[in-house]
């Protein structure tokens, strides 16, 4: 089972949902990034359940616990251990579930392959596991920060309720202003109210989630198989109910002529830019100094409380079911902040690789 990801910048995530902590050690983070726990718990905070209406009533304080890698208030080189312990589960909720899969989560394909599964909570495969992206992802937006990169995600869109375009500092003000993180405030209103409704209803609804990042250096990543865009295809496709992912225009290309959507560069104020970003910031594999910006199709959270069908594995016979316990009607809102942990831990990792951050000292 494959729990680690990056090549110098690393993060292995570990624990379940129903186990006794989850977490994350980050191996190759340079000593002297000054950090403290504060710097990870602010993030944890914004994927933390029971928060508002729009999430599972799940009551969790997701206190993270910093067990090696700092000292005296500075990174020292060695790995970072983040820990949060699980103190709110309701494993019976679960115990029907123990040879009958949920439709459309990874229960069957967990039974098949390892046979000795954690059925409670959806375990290991649990969207409770990224708190290790977000432990990881704090550490890597710090990291960045010393290169004065930043990174945001925000909600775009829910259902068929689009969000209007915004500036990044319009985003970045006014996510924090909804429980739904999104930067459009009216779109964000008719959001929640139907996500409330879906919920009312039983069921739950999916979304789009973008990614902005800006201050990107020119020259990251590599013309093969180390690419920017495909490194972070492969992150964000491996974040739980993501079902597609889109670099800067995506799919749209495919509609368009090369005429209409060749970024054409430009100096403006002795910088090289291009004059549009369709390419969402990645030429060739490699970064080309403009904003890099993604999105990811979030599926509709699959936990429904409305009856549905299945199988019972040990009788071999249909079986109707319906899921009880504590589950998001639309888990968009607390993904912006996985997705952007997932993105600033690739983005972190390609700095190191390419140089523009030592890999050992960052006094150096």
């Amino acid at each position: 089972m494959s729990n680690k990801i990056g090549e110098k910048f690393q993060i292995t995530s570990f624990g379940s949902s129903h186990g006794v902590a989850v977490g994350a050690v980050v191996d190759g983070c340079p000593a002297n990034l000054e950090l403290t726990q504060e710097d990870i718990q602010k993030e944890l905070d914004k994927r933390k359940p029971g928060t508002s209406s729009v999430t599972t009533p799940r009551k969790e304080s997701d206190e993270v616990q910093i067990l090696s890698g700092i000292f005296e208030g500075k990174t020292d080189g060695t790995p970072i251990t983040g820990i949060v312990f699980n103190k709110n589960q309701h494993s019976k909720d679960y115990s029907m579930f123990k040879s009958t899969p949920r439709p459309s989560h990874g229960d069957y394909g967990w039974m098949v392959k390892y046979g000795n599964y954690d059925y409670n909570g959806g375990g290991r495969g649990s969207g409770r596991v990224t708190i290790g992206h977000v432990i990881g992802g704090a550490i890597a937006k710090k990291l960045l920060k010393t290169n004065n990169i930043e990174i945001i995600s925000h909600v775009t869109q829910i259902g068929d309720i689009k969000a209007r375009e915004l500036t990044f500092d319009e985003i970045k003000e006014n996510i924090e202003k909804n429980p739904i993180r999104c930067g459009d405030l009216k779109a964000a209103k008719e959001m929640e109210d139907l996500i409330l409704a879906k919920k009312s209803e039983g069921d739950s609804v999916g979304g789009i989630v973008e990614t902005i990042a800006i201050n990107i250096p020119a020259g990251l990543g590599e013309p093969v198989f180390g690419r920017i865009d495909g490194d972070l295809a492969r992150i964000l496709m491996n974040i739980g109910a993501v079902k597609g992912v889109e670099i800067g225009l995506g799919f749209d290309a495919a509609k368009k002529s090369g005429s209409e959507i060749n970024d054409e560069y430009c100096i403006e104020e002795s910088n090289i830019k291009t004059k549009t970003n369709n390419s969402g910031g990645i030429i060739g594999g490699m970064s080309n100094g403009m904003p890099i910006i993604s999105r990811i199709a979030v599926k509709p959270t699959p936990s429904i409380s409305k009856c549905q069908n299945s199988i019972d594995l040990e009788n071999m016979e249909n079986k109707k079911i319906e899921i009880k316990g504590r589950h998001d009607p639309c888990i968009c809102p607390r993904v912006t902040v996985v997705a952007e942990s997932s993105t600033a831990i690739v983005l972190a990792d390609h700095m190191i690789r390419s140089g523009f951050i030592h890999p050992s000292n960052l006094d150096h």
